[in-house]
């Protein structure tokens, strides 16, 4: 983090022994996670729906990451970061509602369509990803973060520290403190409680705005809150 912000989460949150799946992690997003988190010193395991595409897309990041089976990485995970694509989001979850049960669940999917004026959002029977997340995962504890980071920063090997804010949302306060803590452990990222679940839709559509403005202006443009 940099010196000029702080984060707010309680000084007892520990979360060097945890365990940190990522689903979706042979994408960009999902990679560029892993990549970071294992680089800030935690356990981390990317899943696929083939697992030797898994083992061979960590082994390449170079970093001490594991990889398995989208299952097995749900198994073996405490956390867990979901990075498919929108249109794979439900039927994953559906199908790993068991082995994500009493876990923390991290939704950073955006849906998004691209047409010929650019990225917009789209509309999401449940209001967002994450709260279709938290209507098939009842027993686990979801939480929405990770939307708003640029993939190609997260995989430069040039970029020590990345400047932006993750707004976290979430109805659960430890779940909640426990991904700002993950997102605090990336050099120059600091997690910022943005609400409740229920205020996702529009961080996750922000995402659309962000990508037009890095097509204008050739960047890769994040978010960092002010005041707090």
């Amino acid at each position: 983090m940099t010196d000029s912000i702080s984060s707010d989460v309680p000084a007892a949150i520990d979360i060097t022994t945890l365990r940190v799946g990522v689903l979706g992690g042979t994408g960009d997003q999902g990679r560029g996670l892993a990549r970071r988190l294992a680089m800030a010193g935690l356990s981390v395991t990317i899943g696929s729906r083939d697992a030797a595409r898994a083992a061979e897309v960590a082994d390449a990041l170079a970093v001490g990451v594991g990889g398995l089976s989208n299952g097995d990485c749900a198994e073996q995970s405490d956390v867990v970061i979901v990075a498919v694509p929108w249109d794979g989001h439900e039927a994953l979850l559906e199908a790993l509602a068991g082995s994500l049960a009493g876990k923390i669940v991290v939704d950073c999917v955006n849906p998004l369509g691209f047409d010929k004026q650019g990225a917009f959002g789209l509309d999401v029977a449940d209001g967002s990803a994450a709260q279709q997340a938290a209507r098939i995962l009842v027993d686990s504890r979801v939480v929405a973060a990770f939307h708003h980071i640029s993939a190609v920063l997260l995989l430069d090997e040039t970029v020590d520290s990345i400047d932006t804010d993750v707004l976290v949302l979430g109805d659960d306060r430890e779940a909640t403190d426990i991904v700002q803590a993950l997102a605090d452990r990336i050099p120059g990222i600091r997690g910022v409680f943005g609400g409740r679940l229920r205020n996702a839709g529009q961080v996750e559509a922000m995402t659309a705005n962000l990508i037009s403005m890095n097509r204008r202006y050739k960047a890769h443009a994040g978010v960092r809150i002010t005041d707090v």
